[in-house]
């Protein structure tokens, strides 16, 4: 009778805790890059559900139809040869999933790491996005302000990321927007992604990398293109210059609250070279690799 009570009390308790959650970041997708990785997460956890569920029904049926029976102490059960049936649907079942799987998740990669679908005929937006311990710094060139530890971003355009680090390997990111991608210190790497809806979103350095990993957050805003445009006024009206003595300070060490600022590190301080995923960097070594087939035949003539 405890024991009953003990299950049925842990059971309430289960319930109550799980109506109280909020949905997981990563299921409640605002833009398509997230949407695309939201369903592949529900996929795996749908077909996962499903293994389980008959592994653990056939587990009760063999438990129940052989379970031990009253039979002589010299009785010896009938030797079985194995069934082919069987073996093949062990091992072809599992072959199957995981080569499902495997299509779908290609297919996945390719899709969100080229421009979010919707959007490829659209200009991003370009913002540098570089980490020091622990902060983040975002640049926008175009629009020529920075911030430290927050985001602006406008709804329904393409955004583009290129990121890179001004100490250890950090990971950039936004849950409700797309999947996580490494900062480094020296080459750039670029990352898609673009929100279809209006809130506030939560971002994160993913990689641990140091005592201070764990307020090493931010903050995005994503408005209406209008009110972007107006927030960038804004600044350019309000907010002071950034400095390169100024910079030199942020990189220290330390956490530090939201800071904006015209002008960006970019032109005293400018990003790695190697930009690695971007159209950017594919055409330029295609136009460095014609280059040097055209110099070759120069010098061979």
């Amino acid at each position: 009778m405890k024991i009953k009570w003990f299950f049925l009390l842990m059971v309430i308790t289960i319930a109550t805790v799980l109506t109280g959650c909020e949905p997981l970041a990563v299921l409640d997708p605002k833009g398509p890059q997230a949407e695309r990785q939201a369903q592949d997460i529900l996929l795996s956890i749908g077909i996962m559900a499903v293994v389980v569920i008959v592994v653990f029904a056939l587990l009760i049926y063999m438990l129940v139809k052989y379970r031990a029976s009253k039979m002589p102490e010299d009785y010896e059960p009938p030797h079985i040869e194995g069934n082919p049936w069987v073996e093949a649907i062990c091992i072809g079942i599992p072959i199957l999933i995981v080569g499902y799987l495997s299509v779908v998740s290609v297919q996945s990669n390719y899709i969100v790491e080229s421009a979010p679908k919707g959007y490829e005929d659209q200009e991003p937006l370009v913002i540098y996005a570089s980490s020091s311990n622990w902060k983040w710094h975002f640049s926008y060139p175009e629009e020529e302000i920075e911030t430290v530890n927050y985001l602006y971003v406008p709804t329904d355009r393409p955004l583009e990321f290129r990121l890179y680090s001004y100490g250890p390997i950090t990971s950039f990111w936004i849950p409700q927007l797309g999947g996580q991608k490494y900062a480094m210190a020296d080459m750039i790497t670029t990352l898609h992604l673009a929100a279809d809806e209006q809130g506030e979103l939560m971002g994160r350095n993913a990689n641990f990398s140091g005592k201070g990993f764990a307020e090493n957050t931010f903050s995005v805003k994503a408005v209406p293109e209008k009110d972007f445009e107006d927030w960038v006024d804004e600044v350019k009206e309000t907010a002071k210059p950034l400095t390169e003595e100024k910079f030199d300070e942020l990189l220290e060490p330390g956490h530090l609250g939201q800071m904006t600022f015209t002008g960006t590190h970019l032109e005293f301080a400018p990003p790695p070279e190697h930009d690695h995923g971007s159209a950017d960097s594919e055409e330029g070594h295609e136009e460095g690799h014609d280059e040097h087939e055209t110099q070759s035949e120069h010098d061979g003539h």
